[in-house]
């Protein structure tokens, strides 16, 4: 790696010769700016506004411009005549716990690189005395023109140094802040840890920049003549919405259950809101013993316990529904059948009794014609 600057870390008498060299890189792909007519390159080109004419690098020098747009001309042997006493040294002024350092302040990072034999010693002596007090060391060092405040800490067997911003860089986050008081109940509290257990950790080595492999991807069908047909965006659902928070947290955990390809009803417990309750009471927490770990084996158990009893009150429910849907047809069906009974004994008697009057009726005619020929006299013969 090639190193970006050369000097010493200063550790109280003692003086190691360090290399510096990045830490990091940029993957990022860079892009020129073409005319789109006939795709030639737009190039900066640096002129000089009074002059109206080019100038060249070596005649291109530094300078301030005051409040009132004056210049004043600012040069090389100016900055060297200030006086930097870390211009090629990184000197240590204080040892503090790495807790005592807001990562709002880290910038880029460095590795410190023993520069020669004669360095080895005291740069392995300073990188096992920080090893040893768990801590981090604060330096101030120069780099590109200006001075800067470091942080020094052991990666594996070498010693890094991340830049820090100056504590007045960093701004309040008050006015960041939500001006409106909002009040978070329990349990939408129980269906966030639930997802962050659900969620858990990651190997940040596992983690790629998608973007820029289909970029690349794209780049290389049009170096080859082709066309890329992209990959349409998931849709993630229009923003600006006012949603049930309970409910997008409950979607959320399933969500991540599902990409993690677990079974329905195995997993971390999932949360689900009661109605008509204005609190669910969240569920306590191991004291001592593996922290996390144990809570999140008690979840599991319980929410297997809990789906197992929601399982079997459904099918009682659905037992007891079958039985009383059951009876009620049994008992439509023999009310059913005594009706039909009852009309068909109800139209026989009557049936019976209309045949019984004509009988009657009949049987008083025959009557009435015998009485009436028994009254009518004989005509007796003429001599």
């Amino acid at each position: 790696m090639r190193s970006i600057w050369n000097g010493a870390i200063s550790f109280g008498l003692v003086s190691i010769p360090i290399k510096l060299v990045n830490a990091t890189e940029n993957h990022s792909l860079s892009f020129r700016q073409i005319h789109t007519a006939d795709a030639g390159r737009v190039r900066y080109r640096k002129v000089c506004e009074l002059e109206e004419k080019e100038v060249p690098t070596a005649e291109i020098g530094k300078g301030y411009e005051d409040a009132d747009g004056s210049i004043i001309p600012i040069t090389d042997e100016d900055l060297a005549a200030l006086p930097l006493p870390t211009a090629k040294t990184i000197e240590i002024v204080s040892f503090v716990p790495a807790e005592r350092i807001d990562p709002l302040q880290m910038d880029a990072a460095y590795y410190l690189s023993a520069n020669g034999v004669p360095a080895t010693k005291p740069y392995t002596l300073l990188r096992e005395a920080l090893k040893r007090s768990e801590k981090v060391a604060i330096a101030k060092f120069a780099l590109r023109g200006r001075e800067r405040l470091g942080m020094l800490r052991v990666v594996d067997d070498v010693i890094a140094m991340h830049g820090l911003l100056w504590p007045d860089e960093i701004r309040s986050p008050q006015e960041a802040a939500p001006d409106t008081d909002v009040t978070v109940r329990e349990a939408e509290l129980d269906l966030a840890d639930a997802l962050m257990n659900t969620l858990g950790e990651v190997d940040l080595d596992s983690l790629h920049d998608d973007y820029r492999e289909a970029l690349e991807v794209m780049i290389a069908a049009k170096v080859e003549g082709g066309e890329a047909a992209p990959e349409t965006a998931p849709d993630e659902g229009a923003g600006g919405k006012v949603i049930d928070l309970m409910a997008a947290l409950e979607k959320s955990v399933q969500a991540a259950n599902e990409a993690r390809g677990e079974e329905e009803g195995e997993g971390v417990a999932e949360v689900t809101s009661i109605r008509g309750r204005g609190r669910v009471a969240a569920s306590p927490k191991p004291a001592g013993g593996s922290g996390a770990g144990t809570g999140t084996g008690a979840r599991k158990t319980t929410a297997k316990a809990a789906k197992k009893t929601a399982a079997s009150a459904k099918k009682t429910t659905a037992s007891k529904s079958t039985a009383g849907r059951s009876t009620a047809s049994k008992s439509t069906a023999t009310k059913s059948t005594a009706a039909k009974s009852t009309a068909n004994k109800s139209t026989a008697n009557k049936s019976a009794a209309t045949k019984s009057t004509a009988a009657k009726s009949t049987a008083a005619k025959t009557t009435k014609k015998a009485a009436a020929k028994k009254a009518t006299p004989k005509k007796r013969a003429s001599a």
